[in-house]
């Protein structure tokens, strides 16, 4: 980010700051760098700590300076090509959310799917009551299309939550007038208006409103709309870059000029959406909140539509190291140690890998190859680390001395399982531990990476409906492939089956297909050796879509999508490895449809889930 060359000064009429000279001279313009909050010391590796959280009022901050963090990694972020979520999967991560400090929580699209509907419902009942040892409790919210029954939908996953939230949008460019809504502005803010109050008029207090694509938006429309959503009882208003086609300067412009135009914005929260299609995301987050938004809408890892959504743990961080030298002191309430068991989290259930460059949570973000930087870091860490990694939840030092090898006890692992930052329960480190020890009589010592792998393979599951025995392969240049596959269901019984295929994964593959009983296309494969060396652990990842699979609506362009469902695995030897990861996306997809049937049958009869929601769900 830029220096920033202008002040702004606090207004006590309104929750945020106002800009004393125009916004784009703070972006970009050397004639413009004071630094007036530069700070006086020289930087060091930031200590982040926890700052009090304010008390939660839906239309108002009471605390200037504290910026509330919106986590779509549930709706938007699922939204990625195969990072299909189980029920218990969302759940899993929302925990993690709530434990990681979010404010809101957008746990879904309900009116996508019933299966959807339930998982929101079930997060609102778990995650939305459970008051943490602080008093923190998120708020759990739905997305809604500017309908009658997405807001039906919505208001009935989310009103079990001690806090609700609906968040409803529709488009308010030209383009997306035009073309898609084929809509005059005259209906279009009408139409806001009407499900604003009429989410209100629902018993909900808490109704957020996005103008969607407002990067492209006429400036005047933008502020005649929300003027009018305002008035019809909003409490947040998301502005979106929905395309991604800003930078920091304009986007940053965009915020202050509706902080300046729009009548009653002083009575809102105005939050940011920015998507990442030039890889300004996070920038766009950043300069919306120096220029006045108090709610800033991320996903773990950056996930989401396309090229992605703003990354929580880069804005977070952005804001955590330099919120007091060049942000007026703002701060958030995320507590930075759990991201990094977030974010592997996230990577894991969704298949969708970290790219080891990525910005804080990437797997070189803290690693100094170059003699230069070694050299630096061995003096004085600061010299090469503006974060101290242990801050956000990485541990690599291996403090106690162990190295971990086939004569390792339970105790060790556990104790090198807690350096690492995973507290598993008894049945998780049983589990854990006899990989381990499998793995460990092949190979000499394994290292973190190592461990990890079998961390992923073993917690990081889905429900277990079946799991790999034993798999016998043939290859080579002589004769086809072959393959036997033995696979226990979940009663315990052994169903084996033989094939033949092109290769040995392919065989096994078809081996396993005999047995489910099921038709799979294979999207998707790879693989990685998870160290060096000829003894390294392989780590494998597929995706997979069935046939006459499951659908749900897309929540901004109204389409059918067809599910995916992504699974890992690992292993010494490329083919188990390889079977692991395709049992576990078969165990996901199973146990998908297991949910969705159980708690159709289930809840059919006790939840009065409006009828206008089979127009829109699978």
């Amino acid at each position: 980010m830029a220096a920033l060359g202008v002040i702004p000064s606090f207004s006590t009429t309104t929750n945020n700051f106002n800009l004393t000279s125009p916004y784009h001279s703070l972006f970009f313009s050397k004639s413009a760098v004071h630094l007036p909050l530069q700070s006086t010391t020289p930087f060091n590796t930031i200590k982040c700590s926890l700052s009090r959280r304010p008390e939660y009022t839906p239309n108002r901050i009471p605390d200037p300076y504290y910026v509330r963090i919106f986590d779509t990694t549930l709706r938007d972020g699922e939204q990625s090509p195969g990072a299909t979520l189980t029920s218990k999967e969302k759940l899993d991560i929302a925990r993690q959310l709530a434990k990681l400090g979010v404010d809101i929580i957008e746990a879904g699209f309900p009116a996508s799917s019933k299966d959807d509907l339930e998982a929101v419902k079930m997060i609102a009942k778990e995650v939305g009551n459970n008051i943490d040892e602080d008093g923190h409790v998120p708020v759990i919210c739905g997305l809604a299309r500017c309908n009658r029954a997405d807001i039906d939908a919505a208001w009935e996953a989310v009103k079990y939550a001690k806090r609700p939230r609906i968040h409803t949008f529709i488009a308010t460019s030209d383009i997306h007038l035009k073309h898609k809504l084929r809509k005059s502005r005259e209906e279009v803010i009408q139409i806001a208006r009407e499900m604003v109050s009429y989410a209100r008029s629902l018993g909900c207090e808490d109704v957020e409103f996005s103008p969607e694509d407002a990067g492209r938006s006429e400036k005047e429309f933008l502020y005649q709309i929300l003027g009018e959503v305002i008035k019809a009882g909003a409490t947040t208003l998301n502005i979106p870059d929905t395309v991604g086609i800003l930078l920091p300067v304009e986007f940053g412009q965009l915020i202050a000029d509706i902080k300046s135009n729009t009548p009653g914005i002083e009575n809102v929260v105005i939050s940011t959406h920015c998507q990442n299609d030039l890889g300004q995301a996070s920038s766009n987050t950043v300069a919306g909140a120096y220029a006045g938004a108090r709610q800033l809408e991320v996903t773990v890892n950056g996930i989401g539509e396309r090229a992605g959504n703003a990354s929580l743990e880069e804005v977070v961080m952005t804001i955590k190291c330099r919120g007091k030298e060049l942000l007026e002191g703002l701060y958030t309430g995320i507590n930075t140690r759990h991201i990094v068991m977030a974010s592997k989290m996230v990577a894991e259930y969704t298949g969708l890998p970290v790219q080891p460059h990525k910005a804080i949570v990437g797997a070189n973000a803290f690693a100094h190859e170059s003699g230069i930087h070694q050299d630096g870091m061995l003096k004085h860490k600061s010299t090469y680390e503006i974060i101290s990694p242990e801050d956000i939840g990485l541990q690599r030092s291996n403090e106690s001395g162990i190295v971990l090898g086939k004569l390792s006890g339970r105790h060790a692992l556990k104790s090198r399982l807690l350096e690492l930052g995973y507290a598993l329960d008894d049945k998780n480190l049983d589990d854990v531990f006899w990989r381990f020890k499998a793995v460990a009589e092949k190979k000499k010592h394994l290292s973190d990476n190592d461990i990890e792998a079998l961390i992923s393979d073993e917690v990081f599951q889905p429900k277990i409906i079946w799991s790999v025995g034993d798999v016998q392969v043939t290859c080579g240049t002589l004769g086809l492939s072959t393959a036997s596959v033995k696979l226990i269901d979940a009663d315990g019984a052994e169903h084996v089956a033989c094939s033949i295929g092109t290769g040995p994964v392919d065989a096994a593959y078809k081996a396993i297909d005999i047995i489910v009983q099921r038709h799979i296309e294979l999207l998707e494969y790879s693989m990685n050796s998870v160290t060096e060396g000829i003894d390294a652990m392989a780590s494998t990842r597929v995706l997979i879509r069935p046939e006459n699979g499951y659908t749900s609506t897309h929540a901004l362009t109204g389409e059918t999508v067809h599910r995916t469902f992504g699974g890992t695995g690992a292993g010494m030897d490329i083919v188990v490895s390889s079977v692991r990861a395709y049992v576990s996306a078969l165990n996901k997809m199973l146990g998908f449809k297991e949910a969705a049937a159980s708690k159709v049958s289930s809840d059919n009869s006790a939840s009065k889930v409006p009828s206008e929601i089979s127009q829109v769900s699978s």
